[in-house]
């Protein structure tokens, strides 16, 4: 039996990192398309993990990362966004949401064999999680107006590559059932 989990990946972010200025117009854009997601996905009861970076400090919990975002240059991209009591979160140290995190024995644990891949940035962490999903045997989702990009260009590769080479169903984001 399969079962889906929705994965926002680098949204509780501050935004002040060095690309961010470029990526602002996009994550404005997907925010309140991962908003629905999110209300849809815990209105079913569909798992929700957040997979986010800590910006380099490994001493923080989630509850700081939220909270380091909040404070950051886009609290309104982050406050629609945040995780509730029920989310799942897991600190990743590199683009991947796989690699070097708990994630793959969390999945497993939880029977977990779809994901539906949410966040930023698609020609980056997005691209590089779903080819680790894919590797993993594991189906994909993308809702392509639920990813936000830097170089719109790239984005659109990464997407094409996702469905041609991993399998990915590349669709929008109101056609994801959950």
């Amino acid at each position: 039996m399969s079962r889906k989990a929705l994965i926002v990946i680098d949204m509780i972010n501050p935004y002040d990192h060095e690309d961010a200025e470029q990526l602002l117009p996009s994550a404005e854009q997907v925010v309140p398309v991962i908003a629905r997601m999110l209300g849809a996905a815990r209105e079913s009861g569909t798992l929700v993990i957040y997979a986010n970076d800590n910006f380099g400090d490994w001493r923080s919990h989630h509850g700081e990362i939220v909270e380091a975002a909040m404070a950051g240059a886009r609290p309104d991209l982050v406050d629609p966004l945040r995780p509730d009591d029920h989310s799942l979160f897991v600190v990743k140290a590199r683009h991947s949401i796989f690699y070097e995190t708990p994630l793959p024995y969390l999945l497993h644990q939880l029977d977990v064999d779809h994901l539906v891949l949410t966040g930023q940035v698609t020609e980056q962490c997005i691209l590089y999680s779903a080819l680790d999903a894919h590797i993993r045997h594991m189906d994909l989702t993308i809702p392509r107006d639920g990813v936000a990009h830097i170089h719109r260009d790239l984005a659109d590769a990464a997407l094409r590559m996702t469905e041609r080479n991993m399998g990915a169903w590349v669709s929008a984001a109101d056609e994801i059932a959950f």
